[in-house]
């Protein structure tokens, strides 16, 4: 074994220490220690920033694409919200030692499933220093120790906003190793996905290229938090008016999300009337359409501003601003659509008719499915679960945003009274 890997292992092995101490904290004294993170991250926060202006500097150097810089960047005002989102994590129920149900069976054996702790908890995210943030107070508040790994281009703002998490939690009473900073070496990655016995779960926040690599190499349990090729379908029978508003925002107001909108099917008899309204406006907007060739025949003056589509436009998360725009000429068409170019992310219907919005979220297989709202609500803060860890797009354990309930699993707890058999 590599220096690199025994020195993980001592660091995993803390981890399950605090881990288990984590599963007897009160929870006051989690909620508590919470408040102190907070309470931290604006005390600090300009240290903060300046080691974050540094990754920022470097990203645009590299060129790298404008939404990536923008998930990157850190200020006053997204620091407040990162605190704001860890008061509202300890703000919320504990999910440890909730009685989810209980029974007493025919030999008066009285069984109860509890909530417990997962135990040790590694997340790898790409280029969202706020993830550090959220999900070291979703690990600490469900009882959970936490192992973070970063992405390179947010390399100086996760270590020192882990170095805010771990200080503050210390100051607080949490045991060391609670939460634990990886650096971004892929063998100590490698080695943290392999730490069978070590780890309990991995949740990995990126793109398809990380996925295919967890789904190649890992041997702990891991729950996919990745792509979000998202639609935002527009019926025949939808409100144009609610559809345009609904159809920019998806798209526009933060392009370099997961939960952005990535496709836009337009119903074969709204075409003539909205294809030419979205166009300008996203056009305005700064967005490159890359449409199907029926679309072109609804453009107008706007032909000559958009490009050709290819199969493969469909079947990608720009994460930018281009949008693939195509016909459909049913509610089943446009289902059928997204079920084969989708990423199970969330997809959206514009419609005034229940019929079609029953078949459209009955027959989608996405995590979430919207009737006349914006994809971009697929958050766990805009679900009232004060924040998550990353959106499930499989369906085991967890789907959709992954919260506080989802960090933790059942345990059976039987009381008896001499019962043998």
């Amino acid at each position: 074994m590599s220096t690199t890997h025994a020195s993980l292992d001592e660091r995993l092995d803390t981890a399950r220490a605090a881990g288990r101490a984590l599963a007897r904290m009160s929870p006051g004294a989690k909620s508590a220690a919470l408040e102190a993170v907070a309470a931290a991250l604006i005390d600090r926060a300009d240290e903060i920033i300046a080691m974050n202006a540094d990754d920022v500097r470097d990203a645009r150097t590299s060129g790298a694409p404008a939404a990536m810089v923008d998930r990157l960047l850190l200020d006053d005002a997204r620091l407040q919200s990162m605190a704001d989102g860890v008061r509202a994590v300890a703000a919320l129920p504990d999910p440890v030692g909730v009685i989810t149900s209980g029974w007493r069976v025919a030999n008066g054996l009285e069984i109860v499933e509890a909530r417990v702790p997962l135990g040790v908890i590694g997340v790898i995210y790409e280029g969202r220093p706020n993830v550090t943030t959220d999900a070291a107070a979703l690990a600490l508040k469900s009882g959970n120790a936490i192992v973070l790994r970063g992405s390179r281009i947010a390399e100086r703002s996760n270590r020192i906003l882990g170095e805010v998490v771990a200080a503050a939690l210390s100051d607080a009473g949490v045991p060391d190793g609670a939460v634990t900073m990886l650096g971004t070496d892929r063998e100590e990655m490698l080695h943290l996905i392999q730490a069978e016995g070590r780890v309990d779960l991995v949740i990995p926040r990126g793109g398809e290229e990380l996925k295919a690599y967890l789904q190649q190499n890992a041997r702990v349990p891991v729950i996919y938090a990745a792509s979000g090729n998202c639609h935002v379908f527009v019926d025949a029978d939808a409100d144009l008016d609610d559809a345009l508003a609904i159809a920019v925002n998806a798209k526009v107001q933060r392009p370099g999300v997961c939960n952005a909108c990535e496709t836009l099917l337009v119903h074969r008899d709204v075409a003539a009337a909205f294809l030419p309204r979205v166009a300008g406006v996203l056009l305005a907007e700064g967005v490159e359409l890359r449409v199907a060739e029926e679309v072109r025949g609804h453009l107008g003056a706007f032909d000559g501003d958009v490009v050709d589509a290819t199969e493969q436009d469909f079947a990608t998360e720009f994460l930018d601003l281009i949008l693939s725009v195509g016909i459909v000429g049913s509610v089943d068409e446009a289902i059928e659509h997204v079920n084969r170019f989708g990423s199970g992310h969330s997809e959206a219907i514009i419609t005034r008719s229940l019929d079609a919005a029953q078949a459209f979220q009955q027959g989608v297989d996405s995590a979430v499915v919207y009737v006349n709202a914006s994809t971009r609500f697929t958050d766990g803060g805009e679900f009232g679960m004060g924040a998550e860890i990353g959106i499930s797009t499989q369906k085991l354990h967890a789907r959709g945003p992954i919260g506080l309930s989802d960090l933790t699993t059942v345990k059976y707890l039987v009381n008896g009274t001499g019962q043998i058999r």
